[in-house]
């Protein structure tokens, strides 16, 4: 039964009976709504995974949580969560029992998924960070941005188990194309995150700013520091973070809380089917998962679920060589029967038309646009489609479809089409004149753009002005701060081949507007 919960407004004091846990002694009013839909969307997600499927349908349906909800006076709360062995300071307020609630009431039924799959997916997590020198508990963060389901998607196209954006995840080493995405691939995806913590641990050197940067973009940080006085303690610069970001760490708190004291909850785990004997072979040749799936007798939702990269079910073996998933008892069959498999309904599986969608797919279907009014949108540098969407309150996959996109990928100058209700035509028509900071506000997101710090050249460099770079800077950050420049500009008149190489204290030449 899906659970309806209904929008919270807190008005919330932060006066603990035990001491100060952190110096706040202001009223603070918080929207926690955002932060509950994100929990319950992401819970909700989970009941589409192909194995929770076959749990939630099989014996294990039977298995009803029959225990009352159970909640604690705070003191229970803030005892317990100091008693948890962690790298990151665990505090406890009104706002986090609120979170807890969520987790151990509203959402419990889900939120026993979750309690099962932490079997498959933490030890392959904590082998990865402890190689990094990653804190073990720092897992709990794919908990609240993903609840540990490879093929969440976010409204602004986050995806996979730790939500890489496109151009986080490329600069990362994760493909992202229209055949392959790495960041829905476990392993890869937990190495790429593994790597992103460890370099914002580099400028923060405090885990609870790791987190919240992770959650914002170290750029939201960095300036939440400068605006704080050069405060680098999380609940110092907390009213200057994102609204998002102000309740990403209570309820990492929350999650931590959860997944660790359930039991006292009296929350019985629903241990989801999956093959925990997995083993990995590399694939040279192109295949598709439908023939393995029918030479094997595999169920191909089993196949997908192993293998969430790739998104149409091909494998592109021939391009290089790619991994493929199975269970550990059927990977003698898959060997003995490799060749078989490669030459199996060819012109099915691997013509040019089906190596675009999966013939056993039905592909997604655009709502009707039949009575509505055709906009045009001009995309702009920085733009992607998840703001885009968001702009004109469309689905991203609608938007995908209208435009014949199949991944993420847009280029500046590129006109998308737009259906909307003629009764909203006249307010989303002005969209596409718009600033980006006046786009953002229409969907109440706040931009604040700080007058770059330049120097001024003469001579023969008179035509430039020089750009220091900041922590937390990106190429796509900086030249968001100067008219009629883009990143390919600045790459080029700086040599620059990697853009994710710049430096802090770096000097950027920027060429000046004519």
């Amino acid at each position: 039964m899906m659970i309806q919960i209904k929008p919270l407004f807190l008005t919330l004091t932060f006066v603990s009976l035990f001491g100060t846990l952190f110096a706040v002694n202001d009223t603070i009013v918080i929207n926690s709504d955002s932060a509950i839909e994100r929990v319950s969307g992401d819970l909700d997600s989970l009941i589409n995974d192909w194995y929770v499927n076959l749990t939630l349908n099989g014996n294990h349906a039977s298995e009803v949580n029959d225990s009352a909800i159970i909640e604690f006076p705070d003191s229970v709360y803030y005892s317990r969560i100091s008693r948890i062995n962690s790298a990151v300071t665990l505090t406890y307020n009104k706002i986090i029992r609120n979170y807890i609630h969520v987790y151990t009431g509203k959402q419990q039924d889900k939120f026993r998924i979750i309690l099962g799959l932490q079997n498959y997916y933490f030890p392959m997590i904590e082998d990865i960070f402890d190689s990094y020198g990653i804190p073990a508990e720092l897992k709990y963060m794919a908990v609240i941005e993903s609840a540990l389901n490879p093929n969440a998607v976010s409204k602004m196209g986050a995806t996979g188990l730790w939500q890489f954006m496109f151009s986080t995840g490329k600069m990362y080493g994760l493909t992202v194309n229209s055949i392959i995405d790495e960041r829905r691939d476990p392993v890869k995806a937990t190495y790429a995150a593994a790597r992103y913590l460890k370099d914002l641990y580099k400028i923060y050197d405090d885990w609870m700013l790791v987190i919240a940067a992770y959650n914002c973009g170290p750029g939201n940080v960095n300036k939440a520091i400068r605006r704080s006085g050069n405060k680098k303690d999380y609940w110092e610069i907390y009213y200057r973070l994102p609204v998002e970001t102000r309740g990403y760490i209570p309820l990492y708190v929350a999650a931590t809380y959860a997944m660790t004291y359930y039991k006292d909850h009296k929350i019985k785990p629903i241990y989801v089917d999956m093959p925990f004997a997995t083993d990995t072979v590399m694939i040279n040749k192109d295949m598709h998962l439908s023939q393995i799936s029918e030479v094997l007798q595999i169920p191909l939702g089993e196949l997908k679920a192993l293998n969430p990269q790739y998104k149409t079910g091909l494998i592109p073996g021939n391009s290089k060589p790619m991994s493929l998933t199975l269970p550990i008892t059927n990977m003698g069959h898959f060997i003995d029967l490799r060749d078989t498999i490669v030459g199996y309904k060819t012109e099915v599986y691997l013509s040019n038309t089906s190596r675009i969608v999966n013939p056993t797919q039905t592909t997604y279907q655009a709502p009707d646009v039949k009575g509505k009014t055709k906009l045009t949108y001009v995309v702009n540098t920085g733009d992607n489609l998840g703001y885009i969407a968001a702009w004109y309150k469309v689905g991203l996959s609608s938007l995908r479809a209208w435009n014949n996109i199949s991944g993420n990928s847009i280029r500046a100058g590129q006109k998308l089409v737009v259906y909307v209700d003629p009764s909203t035509s006249d307010y989303f028509s002005k969209v596409d004149g718009l600033s980006f900071e006046e786009k953002q506000q229409t969907i109440g997101k706040t931009v604040t753009v700080n007058k770059p710090e330049v120097i001024s050249q003469t001579g023969a460099d008179a035509e430039y002005i020089y750009y220091t770079v900041r922590y937390g800077d990106t190429i796509w950050d900086i030249v968001k701060k100067f008219e009629n420049v883009t990143e390919k500009d600045v790459l080029s008149i700086n040599s620059i081949a990697d853009a994710s190489k710049i430096k802090v204290g770096q000097q950027l030449k920027i060429k000046k507007k004519v």
